[in-house]
């Protein structure tokens, strides 16, 4: 029970701030809401004991892009709205139906075709998760992969490296 209790809390909670995001004319307070909503999304896989995706949600996604976003933002000065001088546009009634027709294939699609799939114990499920069951597939060295995961570290230090001597300035 409480478990469900916690579950409507944070689907009202993901959903006000997934409208809030859509519909605030501020960009800034629109990656905001965002952030609110990459939260929200990482309890839940907590709850569903994925405790190391929730850490990546947060650190990934909470953290290093909307920081990257309000950066743009911050850059390009969005932070006042710019009043559209487009008259008649049907720009709203596109959108609702587009939405309404999406919402409409992902409903028959819902009904008509079943993702097939293998039936897991929950235990194994509930194992697959946790920062200890990925780290001793990460890391294990008779899988294939530790060989991709230090590679992209060493190019995702090698862009750093190179962004830093980009923007240096000559002194």
């Amino acid at each position: 029970m409480p478990a469900l209790i916690l579950f409507w809390i944070l689907a009202i909670v993901c959903i006000g701030a997934a409208l809030t995001m859509v519909t605030a004319a501020n960009p800034v307070r629109s990656a905001l809401s965002l952030v609110v909503c990459f939260l929200a999304l990482a309890v839940y896989y907590v709850t569903l004991s994925a405790q190391f995706i929730g850490a990546v949600q947060v650190v990934v996604y909470a953290g290093a892009v909307m920081v990257l976003f309000l950066f743009v933002i911050m850059l390009l000065n969005l932070g006042a709205p710019v009043t559209s001088s487009t008259k008649g546009s049907n720009q709203n009634t596109a959108a609702v139906a587009l939405g309404a027709i999406l919402l409409l294939v992902l409903f028959i699609s819902g009904i008509f075709f079943e993702i097939p799939g293998k039936a897991v114990s929950p235990a194994t499920a509930q194992a697959q998760g946790t920062v200890k069951a990925v780290g001793l597939t990460l890391y294990n060295p008779h899988l294939p992969w530790l060989f991709p995961f230090e590679a992209t570290s060493l190019l995702l230090l090698v862009a750093v490296v190179g962004a830093i001597v980009m923007t240096r300035r000559q002194v």
